[in-house]
């Protein structure tokens, strides 16, 4: 291999084998935490950027400007270091300690953005400010993964036909987390295309308005939204949507950890309390596939550090059959996703997206 960047994808799938019943259906977590950035935006990322050197719009020696909670902006940190691009991450107080270790050892030039938005979190003000750094700074490029339809095409493309590649289709349902829709929104176009019969299952935090709802603040980090990514272009895909809350989702993190071996960010709880509830209603002999879309050791100081949990009045410990009653009593948020769409078509002008720009390529 000539660079690291080769090492992106092919991630394995594990299937759980400590918490489920016997009645239950199978749950595999992929695991996007072996992708050389350790999480499943190095796909994106990469996808991104290589689009934009082979149009011209990112040239030798240029600057890479993103918005970012994290895992997009040290995807990105890496790719400039092998690629040899400067990179500035735009991310705000909910970004682990870690994560900011981490980007700022690939040698990216990170900002704290403290000002909320309207809706309590961050999401507009990192944009807006990214975008305008993306006016003041000559032979720069932004990804801006909110709004790049390359981010949804790289999961239609990859890793969804690596999913089912790797299942030879055998798939009965796919949980998915939500933040800025490139994940869910190639997922569900290509299996409702290649596999109509998997169902598609997202999910979201308590708080986020992706699918409506009330906007307050969160803790889960790397998922929601404020609003309705144009990257989930179909609703209607959407078989089912469900919201978890901050607490679930560390718990259900906790319990990876200590009955399965696996550490996982929050994104991953979320997905697997979802996943555990549908586990339970499909029944056994289906196959359920969530996806693990980060590595664990990054929330060490957060979702597996008793005293910060304590100190949010959080509790720290759930008996597995504890998690599985709380699952089963999940209920969905909505099973119609396009009655509670929050579509902000003038967040594109507000923000001056640069994206709005792309030459539209061609949707499978």
């Amino acid at each position: 291999m000539r660079t690291v960047l080769e090492t992106v994808g092919h991630t394995p799938l594990i299937r759980l084998t400590n918490l489920l019943q016997s009645n239950d259906s199978d749950i595999l977590l992929k695991m996007e935490r072996t992708n050389p950035g350790g999480s499943i935006k190095d796909r994106p990322a990469l996808f991104i950027i290589e689009q934009a050197e082979q149009k011209g719009w990112l040239k030798p020696g240029g600057t890479i400007i993103e918005s970012s909670s994290g895992n997009f902006g040290i995807s990105l940190a890496m790719i400039g270091a092998a690629k040899g691009y400067r990179v500035i991450v735009l991310v705000d107080p909910k970004t682990t300690p870690v994560n900011l270790a981490m980007m700022n050892a690939f040698g990216a030039e990170v900002i704290v953005v403290t000002e909320q938005d309207d809706s309590g979190s961050y999401h507009k003000t990192r944009i807006a400010l990214a975008n305008k750094l993306h006016r003041e700074i000559p032979n720069s490029f932004r990804p801006d993964q909110c709004f790049n339809p390359w981010n949804g095409q790289a999961h239609y493309h990859q890793t969804a036909q690596e999913l089912m590649e790797q299942c030879d289709g055998d798939i009965d349902a796919v949980v998915l987390t939500v933040s800025t829709g490139g994940q869910i929104g190639g997922f569900s176009r290509y299996f409702k295309k290649h596999a109509p019969h998997v169902k598609i299952i997202a999910v979201d935090a308590v708080g986020s308005t992706i699918f409506g709802g009330h906007a307050h603040a969160y803790l889960l980090p790397g998922m929601g939204l404020s609003w309705t990514p144009t990257n989930i272009d179909n609703l209607s895909l959407i078989d089912e949507v469900y919201k978890v809350p901050d607490e679930d989702a560390f718990l259900m993190c906790r319990l990876l950890a200590k009955h399965e071996g696996i550490m996982g960010g929050g994104s991953t709880g979320a997905g697997m309390v979802a996943a555990w509830k549908a586990a339970q209603l499909m029944g056994a002999n289906k196959r359920i596939v969530c996806m693990a879309a980060d590595n664990g050791e990054r929330y060490l100081p957060t979702i597996y550090n008793d005293e910060w949990l304590n100190e949010l009045g959080l509790r720290t410990y759930l008996t597995p059959e504890e998690m599985r009653i709380r699952a089963k009593k999940l209920e969905p948020h909505s099973t119609n996703p396009i009655e509670t769409a929050n579509y902000q078509p003038e967040l594109d002008e507000l923000l001056d997206s640069p994206s709005r720009f792309l030459e539209q390529v061609t949707l499978q």
